[in-house]
């Protein structure tokens, strides 16, 4: 069950899956962007490390503006072969992406964290599903692209939209991959109040 806030709940991001999922648990919110340059992950970097970092950034940067919401801001990254997956920014960048992920197993984490600045709150947590793809074909793929829907996705793919095909197993959270793990999500929301009120 949702916890119950005594202050306003705002999420920083724009993203239509993120907002649907968390109208799913009933949770009440506003939508504020946070509106950052999403720099891609230096080589080497921890992916783990890397999607926590991108979930702070957001909810600091829409707390500095709302210090008295609890800001949630969240990231999420597709990881194959050691190689950090971003959004791709072209064709034969979400090409290369539907190629890399094709026939093998793939991880995808989602960070999310929690900011209050008036109390000098932070919570942060991740989430990892393992997803595999089957072999795709040439025309499966460039029909995918043609769709427009890879461009705005970490590893050139929406396992909620056309690409569902595409995945013939998964172990762990569906909604992780989504955008948002809400079963772990809830449990946080639970942690989070406690701690806010007995501050």
């Amino acid at each position: 069950m949702i916890p119950t806030f005594t202050c306003p709940i705002t999420l920083a991001s724009q993203s239509p899956r993120r907002i649907e999922l968390l109208h799913k648990i009933g949770l009440e919110f506003s939508v504020h962007p946070a509106g950052v340059p999403e720099p891609p992950a230096v080589p080497g970097e921890n992916p783990l490390e890397y999607a926590q970092k991108m979930a702070l950034m957001k909810a600091r940067k829409v707390a500095d503006e709302l210090p008295d919401h609890l800001v949630i801001g969240a990231d999420t990254v597709v990881v194959v072969a050691e190689n950090i997956l971003g959004k791709p920014a072209t064709d034969d960048e979400a090409r290369e992406m539907l190629n890399l992920l094709a026939n093998r197993w793939h991880l995808v984490t989602t960070a999310y964290a929690m900011v209050k600045q008036d109390q000098q709150f932070e919570f942060a947590h991740q989430q990892t599903t393992r997803v595999h793809f089957r072999a795709l074909s040439t025309a499966e793929i460039e029909h995918y692209i043609n769709t427009g829907s890879p461009f705005d996705k970490a590893g050139a793919y929406g396992i909620q939209d056309y690409s569902a095909i595409f995945v013939d197993a998964i172990d762990g959270c569906f909604y992780n991959v989504v955008g948002l793990p809400l079963s772990h999500l809830v449990d946080s929301l639970i942690i989070v109040s406690d701690q806010l009120s007995s501050a």
